[in-house]
């Protein structure tokens, strides 16, 4: 069942195996080392990670390899893009304003 990816994202430990999967490609293993939570803890997130599409495994051997979904990443990035129009159009008010307390 595909979950939701902005559900996905909410949880910092979540974002921080993202984060870990864009420098490259883990075992869920090597990227449980990085976290204090037991290993079972790391697997159920990096599953909802895969339910959400936001990363995809590799079979090499005996070992799953797991990557980072970039191309879903890019909606997280549309939606977030309507925000980046307001904040820029917010500051360059603010950038008139204080021109204008400056004179």
């Amino acid at each position: 069942m595909k979950k939701d990816i902005f559900q996905a994202i909410a949880d910092p430990t979540r974002r921080a195996i993202l984060s870990l999967l864009a420098l490259h490609a883990m075992t869920p293993n090597a990227i449980a080392e990085h976290f204090t939570s037991t290993r079972q803890a790391v697997s159920k997130h990096i599953q909802v990670l895969a339910d959400a599409e936001l990363v995809r495994q590799e079979q090499q051997g005996r070992e799953i390899y797991y990557h980072l979904n970039a191309k879903k990443m890019k909606e997280v990035d549309k939606w977030l893009e309507q925000f980046r129009v307001l904040w820029d159009k917010k500051f360059s008010q603010l950038d008139d304003v204080l021109k204008n307390l400056k004179k």
